[in-house]
């Protein structure tokens, strides 16, 4: 049925256009005069029951239809006037006795009326109006853009949420982008009606006069009812539609349909119905003016007015006391699900003091969700994982310049930003001081001072890394994230991981999970790369690695030992620089203890070496790694496959910037360049 419906819609545009070329008989014209009233009457309803204008989004193809209809109509109603003696079927007949009366020039003068108000007020203010709001809408596309960005971070909405919200605000700017061209089409027929009528009545004259022989007063009388009757026939569907572009245009701040806006919005202001009453009533006193019709009136709004405000009172209580709400607060929480709402916790969570908050809110001009969706885009990029929305909360409990991050629920860093101030970072090359308030930059630990802007750039001549107090914020942010992204993978994200590999490999997802490894083991696995900043972009091979030695090894370690060794080459780029990389290294002695140190039992392998040796191990690390500041940014220290998961695990508690990597992780086509070694 659906389909059949489709494709009547397409002949009926074609025989439309069909209609300019060919004569329509006088009964099939009145049948077509008929449906364009009906189609007007029903598209004005329509304008008027919509809630918002893009429930009629069809709307401006629509109007080039119904307009493109009215045109044919009027060639194939002026081809029977001219040729059939001012006959052009019924609907023309009837529309024009009834409007004329007898008197040519009334009827053409009421004509005239009809169209100039069509073509000056409506069409005109139709235009214009649509002009406007698509500029505006066009305008306010990056901001609701920007708005919706900030809801989905915050975690107020979800992504498929945030994706309807995008496609509608594309879909309204295209609305009103093709309304603003579709206006024209009204305001062209309301143009070619004037001229089509003027020419029907020129050319009926002419022709019924000269080639019909007939007197000027048989001619007018038979053409002029001929002319207007065509004129409003064709206009008034005209003049429904220009309504109702009017209409949908002019729907901006809809809540509901016209009736019920119209509806409620008058009967909120009942003290206006009474008002305009009485003065309606003092109009009485104008001597000759009519006193029945006033008072009718009057007493009518009065009557009206005074009813709406006695409802307005009953459903307008006043507020509750304290005792109340606190009932009903009670009566909330006897929902057990409600109280579920109360043990949510959120993955990250940002609290700022309340100076704090013109930074990170939007509505004070902060662009914190959009650095944060930066962010969010370049870790998934770098690392293959999606962080979670990021909660945004002010806190009357901290310091008006204080921070603190949240990783499910539980502090983990806090700051202190001066948000009038940048934060200089010294970097150890300094060729001068500035003055400033000293401090610790808190994402790195690098000792800073919080400048006034006027002494920025001569912080920058001197040496000095200067930031603004945003991106300090975004960067100790990102640097939390970072750290804690192996407790931020969670099951679910783990599913959406599997779920992209699966388009492209599903045999290879079915093999491995579970047919191998459960879903719990692989996420430990992920979140053992994470902790230690291994991307898990390439999915594939961490799953065929796991297919080739899941079989033998059940251990999630020793597993996730050979993922790190199948990703070498991302390792290798991570780490390295200038095709080489610079590590400290284990002597053999030390590593020959650690290996005659690992203990088993039933849940695994664990190292248990001395505690003295285990202090002079960390104390050796440190002291190579002050010796090589000046060398390396970040120490890196190369052991054999086998030493290199329990001697991490040992830094862990001392050291846990240090990165462990084995000889097997590390590419061939990098060299390797040893600076310090580690021996007792």
């Amino acid at each position: 049925m659906k389909s059949i419906f489709r494709n009547s819609i397409s002949l009926f545009i074609v025989a439309v256009i069909l209609m300019i070329i060919i004569p329509l008989p006088p009964f099939f014209l009145d049948l077509m005069f008929i449906i364009n009233i009906g189609v007007a009457i029903i598209i004005l309803l329509t304008t008027m029951y919509i809630k918002e204008a893009l429930e009629f989004s069809v709307f401006p193809s629509l109007l080039l239809i119904t307009t493109l209809f009215r045109l044919s109509l009027n060639v194939s109603s002026t081809r029977l006037i001219l040729t059939n003696k001012g006959y052009a079927g019924a609907v023309i007949a009837t529309f024009g006795n009834f409007v004329l009366q007898g008197n040519a020039v009334v009827g053409f003068i009421i004509f005239i009326i009809i169209v100039l108000v069509q073509f000056i007020v409506i069409t005109k203010g139709a235009e214009r109006v649509a002009e406007v709001t698509a500029r505006f809408t066009l305008d306010a596309m990056p901001g609701k853009q920007m708005a919706i960005d900030a809801d989905l971070s915050s975690g107020i909405i979800t992504e498929q949420q945030a994706q309807l919200r995008r496609q509608n605000v594309q879909r309204e700017a295209d609305f009103y982008g093709a309304m603003d061209g579709a206006t024209k089409f009204v305001k062209g027929d309301a143009i070619m009606s004037i001229l089509v009528t003027f020419i029907n009545f020129i050319g009926g004259v002419i022709i019924g006069m000269v080639q019909g022989g007939a007197t000027f007063d048989a001619v007018l009388q038979t053409y002029s009812i001929a002319t207007v009757g065509d004129g409003l026939v064709s206009q008034i569907p005209a003049l429904l539609i220009s309504t109702a572009t009017s209409m949908i245009v002019t729907r901006a701040a809809s809540e509901s349909s016209l009736n019920v806006d119209l509806t409620n919005q008058l009967r909120s202001q009942p003290l206006v119905l009474i008002i305009s009453g009485v003065v309606i009533l003092s109009m009485a006193l104008i001597p000759g003016f009519p006193k029945s019709q006033v008072i009718v009136m009057s007493v009518i709004l009065i009557f009206l007015g005074s009813r709406l405000l006695k409802t307005k009172d009953i459903v307008t209580e006043p507020e509750l006391p304290e005792e109340s709400a606190e009932v009903s607060e009670e009566e909330y929480y006897r929902n057990i699900d409600n109280i579920y709402e109360l043990i949510q916790i959120d993955p990250i969570a940002m609290e700022v003091g309340y100076s704090l908050i013109p930074l990170v809110d939007e509505s004070s001009g902060g662009n914190f969700i959009d650095r944060v969706v930066m962010f969010r885009r370049q870790f998934a990029q770098d690392m293959g994982m999606v962080v979670p929305s990021v909660r945004l909360r002010d806190n009357g409990y901290l310091n008006p310049n204080q921070y603190l991050i949240k990783i499910k629920g539980e502090e983990v860093a806090r700051g202190e930003i001066l948000v009038d101030y940048y934060l200089a970072l010294d970097p150890g090359n300094l060729t001068g001081e500035v003055d400033g308030i000293e401090t610790i930059e808190p994402a790195y630990g690098i000792p800073s001072r919080w400048i006034k802007e006027d002494k920025k750039e001569l912080a920058e001549i001197y040496g000095y890394t200067v930031i603004d107090p945003l991106s300090v914020l975004i960067t100790h942010l990102s640097e939390v994230i970072k750290t804690h992204a192996h407790e931020l993978l969670s099951r679910q994200d783990l599913n959406q991981l599997l779920n992209n590999i699966r388009e492209s490999n599903e045999l290879l997802v079915d093999e491995v999970v579970p047919g191998i490894l459960s879903q719990g083991n692989l996420q430990k696995i992920l979140g053992n790369l994470l902790k230690e900043g291994i991307p898990i972009k390439d999915m594939e091979t961490i799953l065929e690695t796991i297919s080739e030695y899941g079989s033998s090894v059940k251990d999630t370690e020793m597993l996730t030992e050979y993922v790190r060794q199948a990703l070498k080459r991302t390792i290798t780029r991570k780490w390295s620089e200038g095709g080489q990389i610079k590590v400290i290294t284990l002597s053999t002695e030390i590593e020959k203890l650690i290996i005659n140190s690992i203990g088993k039992n039933d849940k695994g392998s664990y190292l248990s070496l001395d505690p003295e040796l285990m202090q002079k191990l960390v104390s050796q690390l440190i002291e190579q790694i002050n010796k090589l500041k000046g060398e390396i940014n970040i120490p890196i220290i190369l052991t054999s496959p086998f030493v290199r998961g329990y001697f991490r695990k040992l830094l862990d508690q001392f050291y846990p910037k240090a990165i462990v990597l084995s000889f097997n992780e590390i590419d061939n086509s990098v060299q390797i360049q040893a600076l310090g070694n580690i021996a007792i």
